[in-house]
């Protein structure tokens, strides 16, 4: 290697530091410190989220307490980590931020220290409260600066200007403002400011899902991912590229960070890419766009989605359900695009070793599906048989076939070559063969095989799932030194442990670096949505979008997409959803219901998520742009301007998924309903890429790409087209309500036009759908979903709606009247008809670039 290539290494290295982790690194009894303090917090929310304080009776924190002591050791961490200025020293820590540390880490904790003698005078702060509460708050925007940067602080910023200047405000967002105490007392000692809902997601879900990331990272998955990425599809034309979005698409299956993938998958394809025939920018760009979209690949999305299910009020387990079809469409969209810019420019494959035969290729491809369809199944039967013999003893039973299943895998694949390690010096590139690269890492799915049963199968909360897939990943990273000792006759048992205990040592450190920035950007939100909730800006806002959007529901959703946009230049991700869901998210779903569309709240926050995590590669300060840009050579500028020109494909999806929610799998019947939705949207996004890219055979025409956007429109919205002549609903008395509701499934929609008078006096008319939970009639269904009903002769009145529930964030008040009920019409054709004639479009043009190309083969023919 070069120096300028060490160099280059190390500017990445510490790229990622600055942007994940805090660039500062010092060495000695300091160094050694601050990772005894990483790693306490680590274990600190490992006992958290583990049953062993119920078992043990000892150590049980309430929600609170656990807030608190997560946000003292972000801010402690964070004065550590992060330097004050670019020119401070990234090896010292200057007395002054050691103040900083120790006292933000009091401040912090003060809730948990105090907790008695605060609850025992709510809003009646001493001056200690208050004392604590304003130095807390000066000391959290301090961090925030260090941590997110001047873009969130000055945001922060503003919200808390707006809490005290608000008797000087404009008419439309004027309020009476509020004192200083009870400032403090909204914001330091309740849990509607700093220790609110985002706060607690971070405690709850973000930590674990971020250590389980960082401990399969380094037990080897991420090389694991890549190999295997390589191996499948290096062969294809433009394969460095279609690795960079598949290993991406892999690696967001358990990392939620766009930059750290980037670079860890970056560093090997952007050269690959660039040697292959792609520009700088082109590679940069299209890792900048897989990466990115690693955050919205589930199971383990970026932290935002972890806040959904608080904001949505549904388990994370739905969650990934609804989030699973735009991923996939998303990747394979890109996935073609790349493939349309390697036929552009003639990229050629890279060379296998020996090239297979068509029959091989089919015999491989066929045995490799097979063998993951039956495998999986044997993996469900075999879990649910042990978990049936088992009984109560099911836990330690089936902890036991982990272990023997662990060490089985490993033992196969000892006897053939490990997983190869990447060298992005090296020149020469050689293609692993599939099946060799995939059984030396069959054991990395263990932790991931974890994770899914306990979310999807057993239901359990998301920190519990977490919770136990870390604990088989940290098994996993201690065990695995050993366990090359005993098969491949690596190193000696001692020096094993040894190796195995210092990356789990590691791993607890890193996991805790990385969470520093975002539990400082969820606290940092929390002051926002305090002021939201203090000033009540948040009712202002429904009157301002209505009256710039003139109540239009597609330009409110480009406002919000704005909106998203505009605040992700200076925000990161997670604390962009906080705001836009907290502002927006109730305004469109109000105007929406206003103008007669039910939007479902997953779809609106699913769009708001979408939005935000576009911040990342859009100019002027994508980082995963710069990230890529950096490996690349070439214009961070460009680079993001190229990335988010082929992100367009996954921006397109939120505003299909808005008005066409069966994208999200809501209002999906039978398994022919799913697989017509699934081939409809795959068939979309890959017209849609190549009307974005212009080519589809070869170059279109303007006309073509008009067309070809045509047919895309068709797959996407085909309940559009039937709308035209026949309603999606037909109506039905209120008085039929209960009968109604006593004959639909608890996922079913039952969708009303409901009427009353809002808070400022105006009548109000909105088509609403009610949620349903379990029951043996409709009443108690209804009453489940949070919604209770009075019936006087024919007219059905809302009671009263639940605190929190579905219906209070779909609109739903006391007091409103239920005017009629919105039934599905039963003389409403399919919608998937027209998939009939959008196939017919788009295959008549796949002919005619065909017949453009024979005839051009022709002319040039000799």
């Amino acid at each position: 290697m070069t120096v300028l290539q060490k160099a280059s290494v190390a500017e990445l290295d510490q790229l990622v530091k600055e942007a994940d982790l805090g660039g500062r690194e010092p060495g000695g009894t300091v160094g050694q410190l601050l990772a005894v303090v990483a790693a306490a917090w680590s274990l600190f929310q490992l006992w958290y989220a583990s049953p062993l304080p119920f078992i043990f009776g000892a150590g049980i924190f309430n929600d609170t307490e656990a807030r608190a002591i997560h946000l003292a050791f972000s801010v402690f961490l964070a004065f550590c980590a992060y330097p004050a200025w670019k020119h401070s020293s990234r090896k010292v820590v200057p007395w002054s931020d050691w103040v900083l540390a120790l006292v933000g880490a009091f401040c912090a904790a003060y809730l948990f220290l105090f907790y008695r003698e605060v609850a025992t005078r709510p809003g009646q702060p001493t001056t200690l409260d208050i004392t604590a509460g304003v130095v807390g708050v000066l000391i959290m925007l301090e961090a925030t600066r260090r941590a997110m940067g001047m873009g969130m602080l000055i945001t922060t910023g503003l919200f808390i200007a707006f809490v005290f200047a608000g008797p000087f405000m404009p008419d439309v967002v004027l309020h009476k403002g509020a004192s200083l105490q009870r400032f403090v007392s909204h914001m330091w000692l309740t849990t509607e400011g700093v220790y609110g809902v985002a706060l607690g997601v971070s405690v709850q879900f973000i930590f674990l899902f971020v250590l389980f990331g960082t401990l399969l990272d380094i037990a080897g998955a991420g090389n694991f991912m890549l190999q295997m990425s390589l191996a499948l599809l290096g062969h294809l034309r433009g394969g460095p590229a279609k690795v960079a979005v598949v290993s991406s698409a892999l690696n967001g299956v358990v990392s939620g960070s766009s930059v750290s993938n980037v670079v860890s998958g970056g560093i090997f394809t952007i050269p690959l890419m660039k040697r292959t025939g792609y520009s700088g920018v082109k590679a940069g760009a299209i890792e900048a766009a897989s990466s990115v979209n690693g955050q919205i690949m589930p199971p383990v999305m970026g932290a935002a989605a972890f806040l959904m299910v608080e904001y949505v009020g549904i388990p994370y387990a739905e969650i990934v359900k609804h989030a699973l079809l735009p991923a996939v469409i998303s990747y394979i969209a890109l996935f073609y695009i790349v493939h349309l810019e390697a036929l552009k420019y003639d990229i050629q494959p890279l060379a296998r070793a020996r090239i297979p035969t068509w029959r091989e290729r089919m015999l491989g491809w066929a045995l490799g599906s097979s063998g993951t369809v039956i495998a999986l199944a044997l993996i469900y039967y075999v879990i649910s048989g042990l978990k049936y013999l088992a009984g109560d003893a099911a836990a330690w039973v089936l902890a036991g076939a982990g272990v023997l299943a662990y060490v089985g895998l490993m033992a196969y694949s000892s006897r053939h070559a490990d997983v190869p390690q990447d060298d992005p010096s090296n020149p020469a590139v050689h293609l692993p063969l599939p099946w060799p690269t995939v059984r030396a890492g069959l054991h990395f799915f263990i932790p991931i095989v974890v994770l899914l049963w306990c979310l999807m199968v057993e239901e359990l909360s998301p920190g519990l799932s977490a919770f136990w897939a870390t604990v088989a990943a940290m098994v996993l990273v201690l065990v695995n030194p050993w366990m090359q000792c005993v098969f491949r006759r690596i190193g000696t048992p001692a020096q094993a442990l040894r190796k195995g205990v210092a990356d789990l040592w590691k791993g607890l450190v890193l996991g805790a670096r990385n969470m520093i920035g975002i539990g400082v950007a969820c606290a940092s939100a929390g002051l926002i949505v305090g002021a939201i909730t203090l000033t009540g800006v948040g009712l202002m806002m429904t009157d301002m979008v209505e009256a710039v959007s003139a109540g239009n529901v597609l330009i409110m959703l480009f406002l919000t997409a704005f909106i998203c946009l505009l605040i992700g230049a200076g925000v990161p991700t997670t604390a962009n959803y906080i705001l836009v869901a907290t502002l927006m998210a109730p305004v469109v779903v109000e105007l929406g219901a206003r103008s007669g569309l039910v939007i479902p709240l997953i779809a609106v926050h699913m769009f708001v998520f979408y939005f935000g995590i576009m911040a990342d590669v859009t100019p002027p300060v994508g980082l995963a742009s710069y990230a890529a840009a950096a490996i690349s050579g070439d214009d961070p500028n460009a680079t993001g301007w190229q990335a988010t020109w082929y992100s367009l494909r996954t921006t397109v999806l939120p505003f299909v998924f808005i008005f066409n929610p069966q994208l999200l799998m809501i209002g999906v019947g039978s398994w022919v309903d799913v697989v017509l939705v699934c081939l409809g949207g795959i068939a979309a996004s890959l017209l849609f890429a190549a009307a974005t890219m212009g080519w589809f055979r070869t170059r279109c025409t303007w006309l073509e790409v008009a067309l070809l956007l045509v047919a895309t429109f068709l797959f996407f919205r085909p309940d559009w087209v039937i709308d035209r002549f026949a309603p999606k609903y037909v109506e039905a008395p209120a008085s039929e309500l209960y009968a109604v509701a006593d004959k639909l499934n608890p996922e079913d929609w039952l969708v009303v036009a409901i009427a009353g008078t809002n808070i400022e006096g105006e009548d109000i008319t909105k088509t609403v759908a009610l949620p349903l939970g379990e029951g043996t009639n409709g009443r108690e269904r209804l009453r489940e979903g949070g919604v209770t009903l009075t019936q006087l002769g024919d007219q059905i009145e809302v009671a009263s709606v639940k605190f929190g529930s579905r219906a209070r964030k779909l609109g739903v008040e006391q007091g409103y009247q239920i005017e009629r009920l919105l039934l599905p019409n039963p003389a409403r054709p399919s919608p998937h008809w027209v998939l009939l004639p959008a196939g017919l479009l788009a295959l008549a043009l796949w002919w005619l670039q065909g017949v453009r190309l024979r005839r051009h083969a022709t002319s040039f023919a000799p």
